[in-house]
């Protein structure tokens, strides 16, 4: 099988002071630069007043550990949101795409665990299309948003803020969110052109899409800057076309950007690193919690053993909502199992296809036949270890390279 040129590991050597600190923020920048997209970054304490400038309250979070030296104890739970917000620099790309009258959606909802010893780290990417229960929530200006029985998450931002989206998605997965993090589409360019760009892989015969304006042909691509906004918002020119197709290819996106912060050649280059930082610290709006210096150390430090078959992009498996083609709802029957598993810290096989609508496949293979989404389990299954997820749920490993399932048929 074809393998990526980027690194997995950092190379083994003596550990230093300097060397550990530019670890263990290589590691933090990776699960909040999880976020956009979803990715994202904890950054060193000098920058700590940029980043909680607007730091928000999460309402009903649970308690959580004092900040102190050393990993954080047990587990904890961070939601990374990406946003529809135009910056500078995407309206001049985007123009009239940017002038919305549905205010600012949460398009990208990332949910990421991370187990008590022995770590491990989930990542549940939840449909922008998904309709779900939202609960009573107090805005930031001290109204109150009422109680929804069924709403797309989409709207939950714009409702009633990130305390609000995070709220939602607790209720949803029966998992306490402590951290939260939010990331609009200047951010995500920003954070790929700090690192100098991203390599991804296009498969099938290439990627067309009028509604991002890509043409590109298949084979490796480094993307930076808008080329990256192109590549996580594409829809329609991969797989079946859906929303579900492109949280696939968001997450291609995501474990080959996670892998770039992480390898040596990213951790031991210091300006690229203090780059990093200082684009992160004007781009991430934080909850309060996440916004402590010494708590995003910890958090840091918490993941820097983890390894890399323990670190799961998953996606929530849904079905078509009765009263609307145009959303879904949770397929609860294969969802309740990957949740108890997170809850309780145990590995799980990914027995779906690294996408069951064809927004990628596992590289060096063929595109997967449209009548069987999930007639060939996963790569990364393992037969001996874990929870057996339904093949309803598709997902990676970051031990797993993948390519964007080609143009819409």
């Amino acid at each position: 099988m074809k393998r990526s040129t980027v690194a997995r590991h950092a190379p083994h050597r003596s550990p230093s002071a300097w060397g550990s600190a530019l670890r263990m923020l290589g590691i933090g920048i990776a699960v909040v630069t999880v976020s956009a997209l979803g990715i994202g970054g904890f950054i060193a304490a000098d920058l700590a007043l940029r980043v909680s400038d607007g730091a928000v309250d999460l309402e009903d979070a649970p308690e959580v550990a004092p900040p102190s030296l050393g990993a954080y104890p047990g587990e904890f739970a961070i939601l990374l949101v990406g946003t529809d917000e135009c910056g500078a620099v995407s309206k001049q790309k985007l123009g009239a795409r940017c002038v919305g009258e549905d205010g600012i959606r949460n398009d990208v909802n990332l949910l990421v665990h991370v187990s008590p010893e022995p770590r491990k780290v989930s990542v549940v990417s939840l449909p922008r299309d998904l309709m779900i229960e939202v609960p009573e929530c107090t805005r930031e200006d001290g109204s109150v948003a009422s109680r929804s029985s069924k709403a797309a998450i989409n709207t939950v931002f714009e409702r009633a803020g990130l305390s609000c989206v995070a709220k939602s998605v607790s209720e949803l997965s029966g998992i306490d969110i402590g951290f939260a993090a939010k990331l609009s589409f200047d951010g995500v360019m920003e954070i790929t052109d700090a690192i100098g760009g991203v390599e991804i892989c296009v498969g099938g015969t290439g990627i067309r899409d009028r509604h991002t304006d890509i043409d590109w042909d298949p084979g490796p691509r480094t993307v930076s800057g808008y080329e990256a906004l192109q590549f996580i918002r594409v829809r329609k020119g991969i797989g079946d076309g859906s929303d579900l197709a492109r949280i696939s290819n968001q997450q291609q996106y995501m474990s080959r950007l996670a892998k770039t912060i992480l390898s040596s050649e990213t951790l031991t280059d210091v300006p690229k690193v203090l780059r990093l930082a200082n684009v992160i610290a004007d781009n991430v709006e934080p909850s309060k919690e996440l916004a402590n210096p010494v708590r995003l150390a910890q958090l840091a430090l918490a993941l820097k053993d983890v390894p890399f078959d323990e670190f799961k992009f998953l996606q929530l498996p849904t079905l078509e909502d009765p009263a609307d083609a145009d959303r879904v709802v949770t397929n609860e029957s294969a969802a309740e199992p990957m949740w108890e598993a997170i809850r309780t810290g145990e590995s799980m096989q990914i027995t779906g296809r690294p996408s069951n609508h064809g927004g990628v496949v596992a590289e060096g293979e063929a595109e997967p036949p449209s009548e069987s989404p999930s007639a060939a389990p996963s790569p990364s299954a393992s037969p001996t270890e874990g929870v057996v997820l339904s093949d309803q749920i598709s997902g990676i490993d970051l031990n797993q390279e993948t390519c964007s399932g080609g143009k819409r048929r």
